[in-house]
């Protein structure tokens, strides 16, 4: 059995990569950005979700509403950023709203799963 720590330990490593390179995406110019799929807010959505389920295992004792607060921000950071004249990218509302999607969308089975055992103790 693999020792918790070191799976939490690479479960950090591997967020951080991810969200710098997530933050890196979004500020580069679009033409050189990894394009998974052809439309912007699925790329958002996929991003999001990937981040949202990595913080979960690189934060285990961290709120789930935390963690959703927290990437939600960032979110909207890299919204503001992209609003910048000197970032040459387009701000875009529903963007934010596509990586709260993911967002709700990633930690909706985490959630089901307190809620049934919270349920059986009762």
């Amino acid at each position: 059995m693999p020792n918790i720590s070191l799976l939490v330990a690479l479960a950090k490593a591997a967020f951080f990569a991810a969200l710098v390179f997530t933050f890196y995406s979004a500020v580069i110019p679009p033409q050189h950005a990894v394009q998974l799929v052809p439309w912007d807010k699925a790329e958002h959505f996929i991003a999001f979700y990937a981040l949202t389920g990595l913080a979960a295992a690189a934060f285990p004792k961290r709120s789930l509403v935390v963690i959703a607060v927290l990437l939600s921000g960032f979110g909207a950071l890299i919204e503001y950023v992209q609003g910048l004249p000197i970032v040459h990218r387009d701000r875009d509302f529903w963007d934010w709203v596509a990586d709260t999607i993911a967002i709700a969308a990633a930690l909706s089975p985490m959630i089901l799963v307190w809620w049934r055992r919270a349920a059986r103790t009762k």
